[in-house]
């Protein structure tokens, strides 16, 4: 008798627990769909064309300050590259077998003792 009342208590049960479930699990997926990524903007006010204003300045603002750390990181590179070249060169040079070539500091060139030219391959 007790697991016949128990029984039908689930078979009652069952269906408003489900439809309970079901409707607790929908407000969030409608609050989420309804403003995906926190993208929405809710000002209050209803002055969209500010918002849309400010958003394209911002936009503007960062597309130009990331063109400036391009030309920025581009012109450290060159520098890096050409110290770096200047490095190597020094170091051709004074593992020359010629006992004429010197490496010229202030213009940064393999010299010939001898004549003052620049030596080509040291």
């Amino acid at each position: 008798m007790n697991t016949t009342f128990i029984t039908r208590l689930m078979r009652a049960m069952l269906p408003v627990a489900l439809l309970a479930m079901t409707a607790g699990w929908q407000v969030p997926v409608q609050a989420a769909t309804n403003c995906a990524g926190g993208t929405c903007v809710f000002g209050g006010t209803g002055n969209d064309a500010m918002t849309n204003e400010e958003a394209r300045q911002s936009k503007e603002q960062w597309n130009e300050t990331q063109r400036l750390r391009a030309m920025k990181n581009q012109r450290n590179e060159k520098d890096f590259s050409k110290y770096d070249n200047s490095v190597d060169l020094r170091d051709k040079c004074e593992a020359s077998q010629n006992i004429n070539a010197y490496w010229e500091p202030n213009t940064e060139r393999c010299l010939d003792r001898r004549t003052g030219r620049q030596l080509m391959a040291p």
